[in-house]
């Protein structure tokens, strides 16, 4: 089995044109992502997904590894199946985040852990972290998940679930959680969920993931405490240039 890490990094943003090449810290964006991503212990390798040039060419110019993909594939989901090439079914692939380069490399290495256990029995693996705040817990943008007695997802909504029918959302229970946009796949049913078109969930939540449970897929869920730092806007970049200055002095 091989584990290979897939950085999927378009150059159009609605919020951030360009995002990937701002640059923080002396150095672009996807740059610092790659260079994170790079110090987890459980991975073969790394590779940029892109569908700009000039991004391939500044992932190349600070070492890192970059993979041309069609700019009409609808998401990174299908960027990453399609900048991997030739993989074994039992491979996994991990899709990171090409905004995060505050990444916690420990993350990723947890990820292919569970993907390593039981056999196998996971087709995907993702992470959550407490919901801390009611404001995010009713929060659209913020999307919720339910898991089962083995961690494994039930459901994700972006409406407030589990509901509490009698009492007010008790957030210290431990089952009120919140997505965070990382994936492992294995590589067997990363083909099947390409291949296979958006479901009514998925098109109703705009939640692709969706599309896993739907298909019969089991997914792992790790926790964690770091709710993690993006970068989104312009403002987001300057306050994580600073992060990452004070980091590297």
């Amino acid at each position: 089995m091989k584990v290979l890490g897939v950085i999927p990094s378009r150059y159009g943003s609605s919020r951030f044109p360009g995002k990937p090449l701002a640059m923080l810290a002396g150095k672009p964006l996807v740059a610092w992502v790659v260079e994170a991503v790079k110090k987890a212990k459980s991975l073969d390798d790394v590779i940029v997904a892109t569908d700009d040039e000039r991004i391939k060419a500044a992932v190349e110019e600070w070492g890192g590894k970059a993979v041309m993909t069609p700019s009409e594939l609808p998401s990174g989901t299908d960027r990453i199946a399609c900048a991997a090439g030739a993989f074994a079914d039992d491979d996994v692939l991990v899709n990171i985040q090409g905004d995060e380069p505050l990444i916690d490399p420990a993350l990723i290495d947890a990820l292919v852990a569970r993907m390593r256990e039981a056999g196998g029995k996971w087709d995907m693996a993702t992470a959550v972290t407490p919901i801390k705040k009611p404001e995010d817990l009713a929060a659209k943008t913020v999307v919720k998940v339910v898991l089962d007695r083995d961690d494994g997802a039930l459901y994700f909504s972006r409406l407030p679930i589990p509901c509490d029918r009698d009492h007010e959302p008790d957030l210290a229970s431990g089952l009120y959680v919140r997505h965070l946009g990382i994936y492992a796949y294995r590589g067997a049913f990363l083909r099947r969920f390409v291949a296979e078109k958006p479901c009514a969930l998925e098109q109703t939540e705009k939640l692709e993931q969706l599309r896993a449970l739907w298909m019969g897929g089991k997914i792992a869920v790790i926790r964690t405490a770091d709710e993690g730092v993006g970068v989104d806007t312009p403002e987001d970049a300057v306050r994580v240039a600073k992060i990452l200055e004070s980091k590297n002095r």
